[in-house]
C-alpha cells in the first residue's frame, strides 16, 4: 500500500526494474535511467547522508534535517528528493532564479544543513549567501564544480536505510517545505507531509485516464513548484517515462525528439506557443493564409458541450486534416493532453488547442493543497471551457459569504513552518481559506473570478476584479502582459506590455512607409502603436461594466520577467513590485487624465 512518496518508486522498481523511469540530456544525447537504477541510486545517496550524520532520529518538523536543491529539472533532482525522503529528511527546493538575499532568508529560517546545486553558475550565484547560513554544513554539485564535492562521491549503498528505519517514516511525516514567493511579502514555508502529497497523487491519477503505460511525459515546469513535483509522482504511479527538457529555450526541439503523450504548463508558456503559431500564420500568403485563418476561426468557436451543426463539424474535421495536423506535428505528434495550472488560462487557448485534438485540462490548486483541488478531465462530459473543472476525489469545497473558496481534505498542508499565526489565519475547522473568489457552474465546474486581496475599490466606491479584465484583454494578439490599476482612484487604468513582434508585423503591413524602431521602448511611442492598442481596448471595454472599463493605459517598453523581480517563479504578476517600479508612470496616467 502506498502511504509515502518513495513507496511509489519502490513499487515501480519492484514491478518493472528494467523499464525506463527518467531521462535527461547529457552531452547532447538522451541518457535514460531504469526504475532499478533510480531506486538503487536514491538508496545509496540516502546511505551517504546517513554516513554524514543525517539520521533524523526524531521525525518532528523542527527536529528533521533540511536538505535543499537548487537546480533545473533533471533526473538527479528526483533521485535527491527520494534520498531525502528515505533518510527522513525534509526537502526544501529553491528556484534557481530567486535573489541571493531571499535564499539566505529561506535557508536561515529552515536551518538548511545540506544543499545540492546543479552547476558552477548556480554555485557562484549563491556562494556568498551560503556563507550567511550558520547551519549549512555540506554543499554538493550535480555537475563538476571546482572546489565542490560531487554528489556521487557520497553515495554509500552499504549504509542505505534498512526496513526498520523506513518503517519509522509514516504518512504524517513531514516530506517537504516549499517556500512560496507570493506576490507580496516575505516567502513562507508550506509544510507538506507524505499523506498530503500521496493523497493528491492517488486522487489525481484517476484524471489521467488517457495515460498509457510506457508512454512519455515531457517535464519542464520547475520541480520546485508542487504542481510539477506532484504530477511527477502521478506519472511514476501511472508507469509513464519522464523526460526532462534541456531548458525553456529547447522545449520545441525536445517535444519533437521525445514525442510525449502529455506535459504540464502554465498559461503564459501556452500563450507563447500560440503566438509562434500566429507568427507563422501571418507569414503565409494567398490560399494558405486564408485556410489558416479559416481554421483559427473554427477553433475559436469550438465548444465541447455544444458540438455545432453538421456543417461546422465537417469543417472542423477538414481543418484538423490540413491545418491542425501541422500544429500537432510541432508538439511531437503524440500529445493527447496538456495539463494547465498556476494561473487563469484564456478561453480562446483552451478552445483552439482542444479543437486541434490536444485537450487542455485546466485545473486549480495551491501549494497549500498539494496542489490539485479541481481539474477538467480528458473526457468531454467532465470538462467545461472557462472553468477549472470539477473537484477531484476526496477533496471538499465550500464558499464563504463573500464567495471565498475554502478547501478541506487530506491534501491540505500541515501548516506554515515556524509561523503558527499565519496557519491560524488561513485555517478554520480544518478548512483552508484559499483567498480566491469563485462559484460553481452547473453545480459542478469551479470558476475562479479573482483573488480576494486583489479586488479593489475605485474612489467612486465600485469594486473591480482586475484578473477578469486582464485575462479578457490579453486575448488580443497585441497585448502580451497587463496589470489593471485603480485602487482608490477615480477610474481604472492599465500598464500594458504589448506584443512587440505582432506590432512590428502589423506596422509593416499597414504602414509600409514609416520607419519602425529597433528598440522596443521607442516602438511603444509611435502614435500608430498607441492607436492600435487603443482600438483593442475599445473593442473589449463594452464587455465590462462602466466602472471596470479601462479609461487610460501606459505602454511599457520591456517584458516583465522573473529575473527582474516582476513575476513570481510560477509567472504570476507581482502587483506590489510593479506598482512601486512604475509608480511615476501610474501617477502620470492619472494626473494627465482630463477632468470633466
Amino acid at each position: 500500500m502506498m502511504q509515502r512518496l518513495f513507496d511509489i518508486v519502490a513499487q515501480r522498481a519492484g514491478d518493472a526494474p528494467d523499464a525506463v523511469m527518467l531521462a535527461g540530456k547529457e552531452n547532447g544525447n538522451w541518457r535514460t535511467y531504469t526504475c532499478r537504477e533510480v531506486w538503487d541510486t536514491a538508496n545509496a545517496l540516502a546511505g551517504g547522508m546517513r554516513g554524514l550524520g543525517i539520521e533524523n532520529l526524531v521525525l518532528q518538523p523542527d527536529e528533521q534535517e533540511k536538505i535543499a536543491i537548487i537546480s533545473p529539472n533533471r533526473p538527479e533532482w528526483i533521485i535527491t528528493d527520494l534520498a531525502a525522503q528515505l533518510s527522513g529528511s525534509v526537502l526544501t527546493p529553491i528556484y534557481p532564479t530567486i535573489s541571493p538575499h531571499e535564499l539566505a532568508y529561506i535557508f536561515r529560517e529552515a536551518e538548511v544543513q545540506m544543499v545540492f546545486v546543479a552547476d558552477n553558475d548556480i554555485y557562484q550565484r549563491f556562494r556568498e549567501a551560503f556563507a550567511e547560513v550558520p547551519t549549512l554544513r555540506y554543499i554538493y554539485s550535480f555537475n563538476e564544480v571546482p572546489g565542490v564535492q560531487n554528489w556521487k562521491e557520497i553515495c554509500d549503498p552499504s549504509r542505505a536505510p534498512d526496513t526498520a528505519s523506513l518503517a519509522r517514516i509514516s504518512t504524517d511525516t513531514l516530506a517537504t517545505i516549499i517556500y512560496t514567493s507570493g506576490t507580496t511579502g516575505d516567502p513562507k514555508g508550506v509544510m507538506l507531509s507524505h499523506r498530503n502529497i500521496v493523497s493528491n497523487v492517488i486522487d489525481s491519477t484517476s484524471c489521467f485516464t488517457f495515460a498509457e503505460e510506457g508512454s512519455k511525459a515531457l517535464s519542464f515546469l520547475p520541480l520546485n513548484h508542487i504542481f510539477e513535483r506532484m504530477v511527477t509522482y502521478v506519472y511514476l504511479h501511472g508507469k509513464l517515462c519522464i523526460y526532462y527538457a534541456e531548458s525553456m529555450d529547447t522545449i520545441g526541439q525536445n517535444l519533437k525528439e521525445v514525442k510525449p503523450l502529455v506535459f504540464t504548463t502554465v498559461p503564459r508558456l501556452l500563450e507563447k506557443v500560440y503566438e509562434r503559431i500566429m507568427a507563422n500564420g501571418m507569414l503565409l500568403t494567398g490560399i494558405k493564409k486564408f485556410l489558416f485563418f479559416w481554421a483559427l476561426d473554427l477553433g475559436f468557436r469550438y465548444d465541447n458541450h455544444n458540438p455545432g451543426s453538421l456543417w461546422y463539424r465537417l469543417q472542423l474535421w477538414l481543418a484538423n486534416v490540413i491545418i491542425y495536423s501541422k500544429w500537432r506535428a510541432a508538439l511531437g505528434n503524440s500529445v493527447k493532453a496538456i495539463v494547465v495550472g498556476s494561473a487563469a488560462c484564456q478561453e480562446r487557448l483552451a478552445r483552439i488547442f482542444t479543437a486541434a485534438r490536444v485537450v487542455i485540462m485546466e485545473g486549480y490548486g495551491l501549494t497549500e493543497t498539494s496542489p490539485v483541488v479541481t481539474v477538467n478531465r480528458f473526457e468531454s462530459e467532465n470538462r467545461r471551457i472557462g472553468t477549472v473543472g470539477p473537484l477531484i476525489e476526496n477533496v471538499g469545497l465550500r464558499f464563504a459569504e463573500d464567495g471565498e473558496i475554502w478547501v478541506r481534505g487530506s491534501n491540505v498542508m500541515m501548516g506554515y513552518y515556524k509561523h503558527p499565526d499565519l496557519t491560524a489565519a488561513t485555517m478554520e475547522d480544518d478548512w483552508f481559506k484559499t483567498g480566491d473568489i469563485g462559484s460553481l457552474i452547473d453545480g459542478r465546474f469551479l470558476k475562479i473570478t479573482d483573488r480576494k486581496k486583489e479586488i479593489f475599490k475605485t474612489s467612486g466606491g465600485k469594486y473591480v476584479a482586475p484578473q477578469a479584465v486582464e485575462n479578457k484583454m490579453k486575448e488580443s494578439p497585441f497585448i502580451e502582459q497587463m496589470m489593471v490599476t485603480g485602487n482608490g482612484r477615480k477610474f481604472v487604468g492599465a500598464l500594458i506590455v504589448p506584443s512587440f513582434s505582432q506590432l512590428r508585423k502589423y506596422l509593416k503591413e499597414k504602414f509600409p512607409a514609416i520607419q519602425i524602431p529597433d528598440k522596443d521602448n521607442e516602438l511603444v511611442k509611435l502614435p500608430q502603436v498607441v492607436a492600435c492598442i487603443q482600438q483593442q481596448i475599445d473593442e473589449m471595454n463594452p464587455l465590462f461594466s462602466h466602472p471596470e472599463q479601462v479609461k487610460k493605459f501606459v505602454l511599457l517598453g520591456g517584458e516583465w520577467t522573473i529575473d527582474n523581480g516582476e513575476l513570481t517563479p510560477s509567472l504570476k504578476v507581482k502587483r506590489k513590485v510593479i506598482d512601486q517600479k512604475y509608480a511615476a508612470e501610474i501617477e502620470k496616467m492619472y494626473d494627465d487624465f482630463p477632468h470633466r
